[in-house]
């Protein structure tokens, strides 16, 4: 949360002439009501099933996609995404995260929290997200972060 997931993925698929997916949305769209309702209504199991059965969908090649970062700690998602792609680690402070996102009742993860909340989350996810392809530093604005993503999906 507050990497800038979607706002990069959005602009590296547009400079790559790719087709852009943000999962969140997707979830959205299928459900019919925005992800913070999801998880009210259907709770995070039921988000993260989801979740799961739409991630086939956004992982084709040559294509970008933003994808939640809980839906990489699932093993069978996390092997999926490896299998079909390479995987981008937005590394953000949290600092940088808590002035992104705060407590937002958008996101659910988030909704309540405190900074320290937050801060364990995050740390709880760190190993997974250490396995991604590629590490990038997001602290920054989304151009200069999709420049870097571009650069290293180019090499």
């Amino acid at each position: 949360m507050g990497s800038g997931k979607s706002s990069v993925g959005a602009l590296v698929a547009e400079r790559e002439h790719a087709a852009f997916f943000d999962l969140d949305q997707m979830i959205e769209a299928e459900a019919g009501m925005p992800v913070s309702e999801v998880f009210a209504r259907r709770g995070e199991p039921g988000f993260r099933a989801l979740e799961s059965r739409l991630l086939p969908m956004v992982l084709q090649p040559g294509a970008v996609a933003a994808l939640g970062g809980g839906a990489t700690m699932d093993d069978t998602n996390w092997a999926l995404i490896t299998e079909r792609a390479i995987s981008v680690y937005l590394e953000v402070a949290i600092e940088t995260a808590w002035a992104r996102i705060g407590g937002s009742a958008e996101r659910p993860l988030a909704a309540g929290r405190t900074r320290e909340q937050l801060q364990a989350l995050l740390e709880t996810r760190r190993p997974r997200y250490e396995e991604a392809t590629h590490r990038v530093d997001a602290n920054g604005d989304s151009e200069t972060v999709a420049a870097e993503v571009i650069r290293l999906w180019s090499d």
